[in-house]
Formats: C-alpha cells, structure tokens, sequence
C-alpha cells in the first residue's frame, strides 16, 4: 500500500500586537470623528441659537415700536412716556410706561390707553422675563388684536422668558450722543434707545451681570416724527464750497418751464 503523505500548510495570520495597533487606530478614527460631528452640531447649534435669538430680539423690539408709533400718532401734551432702569438680582432691567389721557364733558383727565413694557426677575425661570400690560378706556388691544374685560386690562402678559439684558434710554439731546436712564418728564423725548439680549450674561466685578455689546440688539425710535431735521453739506471731493452744490442743481420752475407742451407736438 502506498502512503498518503498529509501535508498542512500553516495559514499567515495576524499576532497579537498589530491587532492591539488596528484596534488602537481604528478608535482613535471612531474619535476623530465623533469629534468633528460634535463640533459640526455645536456649531449649528450656537449658529441656529444665534438666529433665533435675534429673529426674537427684533420681534420684540418691532412689537415696542408699534406700540410707541400707535400711541403717539399725534403728538401733544396728552401723551406721556415714563422710563425707569434698575437691576434685580444683578440683571438691568427696563420699564417703559405709555400714557394717553383725554378729558371728558365735565372737563376731568381720564386714562384713555395705557401700556407698560416691563422685565422682572423671575425665580421659576432663574432669569427676567418680559411682560407687557394694557389697560384704558380704549379696550381694544392692538398687539393681541381682541377684546379684553375689565378684569384684564390691569394684567401683565408675558411675552417671553430668557432675556438677559434689556434697557430703555433716552437721548439727553437731538445729537443722540449720550443717553439717560430715566425720564419723568411732561414733554416726550427726542427718541427711544431699546437695547434686548438672550445671551449667556457674564459677572462683571461689580456683581452684575452684563452681555458682550456684539450680542445685543438695540433700535432707536423715532418719537416726534414731525421734527425739523438738520442737514449739513460736506465739501465735494474734487474741491469747492457746498454753496457750489446750488449752482448744479436745476431750478424746479426751470424744469417746468423746459417742459414742452404736448398739444403743440
């Protein structure tokens, strides 16, 4: 009988050590990128967090100035505006009264429309929250468009939670260079400076908290729209005097009177 001779070939496979190394790279891949994403969705994050804060921030705002426009389409001594700025709990806070007062027959002031834009602590929510009220005879409430009883009008809606910094000012002049916190009054200031923030505050070294200027958000409103506004010529930049401005610029009467008559065409 002839002897089968079984020979086994050794398969190459893999020691010990560059399993270790393959599972050693294929982890710190695994984190590398789990780091990235994180970074990736963080950044989103702060960048959607960013828009929404701002979309609300000019909401907000927009919702003050028609307030302000509405109740002060006609200006004169029947309207007053009241500001206060304060800190609760080390955060700037703002009230902004709105009052619109008429006279009956008897010749007695009555409270027409009053709205109030106020920010308060509030411990529930560990920061401010704003809120805003309407009371007067005119029961009618433009922003929540419906009408409200009686019991309501002296009610302080909130409108949103999370604000961290929110000031009203006045300008002290018709240059808006320096502004005040507080305005009492009778005459209506030459305009509103609303400044609002949804950012994370930081402690300053007084104890209270502020927001970095890039993260607010602050509009000025027109209060008397029927002021007279000052222009001021500057010099052309090839040189002259701004009196030479007049000297190129077209008579309207002339312009009138270079007009040809269409019915002799």
């Amino acid at each position: 009988m002839k002897k089968i001779r079984i020979i086994s070939e050794k398969l190459p496979g893999f020691s010990l050590a560059e399993m270790l190394a393959a599972l050693v790279i294929g982890t710190m891949v695994f984190v590398a990128v789990l780091g990235i994403y994180s970074r990736a969705e963080n950044s989103a994050n702060a960048v959607m967090h960013k828009l929404d804060s701002s979309r609300l921030s000019a909401e907000v705002i927009q919702s003050i100035a028609e307030d302000i426009d509405r109740m002060l389409v006609t200006t004169g001594s029947d309207t007053k505006i009241t500001i206060d700025n304060k800190f609760e709990h080390g955060y700037p806070t703002a009230k902004l009264e709105i009052l619109k007062t008429i006279y009956d027959k008897k010749d007695n002031k009555q409270i027409f429309e009053k709205i109030v834009w106020q920010s308060s602590y509030d411990n529930a929510v560990g920061g401010l929250v704003l809120y805003r009220s309407h009371s007067g005879i005119a029961a009618e409430d433009k922003l929540l468009d419906e009408q409200k009883e009686n019991w309501e009008k002296e009610l302080f809606v909130p409108v949103c939670a999370g604000v961290t910094f929110f000031r009203i000012q006045v300008p002290k002049d018709a240059e808006f260079k320096d502004f005040q916190d507080k305005w009492t009054d009778d005459a209506l200031p030459y305009g509103i400076v609303v400044t609002i923030s949804f950012t994370e505050p930081v402690k300053t070294v007084a104890g209270t908290f502020d927001v970095p200027d890039t993260e607010k958000i602050t509009r000025t409103i027109a209060v008397d729209r029927t002021r007279k506004i000052k222009f001021t010529f500057v010099l052309r930049e090839g040189g002259g005097d701004a009196n030479d401005l007049n000297k190129n610029t077209t008579d309207a009467n002339d312009i009138k009177n270079n007009i040809p008559d269409m019915n002799n065409l």
